[in-house]
């Protein structure tokens, strides 16, 4: 009794070994980027976020950047920061689009 459930215990271990697989080592690298745009305050009351917003794409701000960006809306910037890209997915699979995300930002010049 002891001897079979152990090896069962065995091949169910071993099964889920395969299961966890080898992850992707990821450089870590975040690439930075130069971005000019105006920035505007998107959302609602309860969940408010800032996007510098040019004719071709739009990038949010992080939350923890946002007091840097407060007193610049409807300003013309060029900032300097960290990109994230998010691929955004409606319920039910579809793609819903990318969110750019700036984090580490430094403002380089304002307009």
């Amino acid at each position: 009794m002891n001897k079979n459930f152990f090896l069962v215990l065995f091949l169910c271990f071993a099964a889920s070994l395969s299961a966890l697989g080898a992850e992707e080592k990821d450089s870590g690298k975040v690439p930075v980027v130069q971005v000019t745009g105006v920035v505007r305050l998107v959302g609602n009351a309860n969940f408010p976020e800032l996007q510098i917003r040019n004719s071709q794409t739009s990038w949010y701000i992080a939350k923890d950047e946002m007091k840097k960006f407060q007193d610049l809306q409807y300003k013309t910037v060029t900032v300097e920061g960290e990109e994230t890209v998010k691929e955004l997915f409606f319920a039910n699979g579809t793609s819903a689009g990318t969110k750019r995300e700036l984090k580490n930002v430094k403002i380089i010049s304002i307009e």
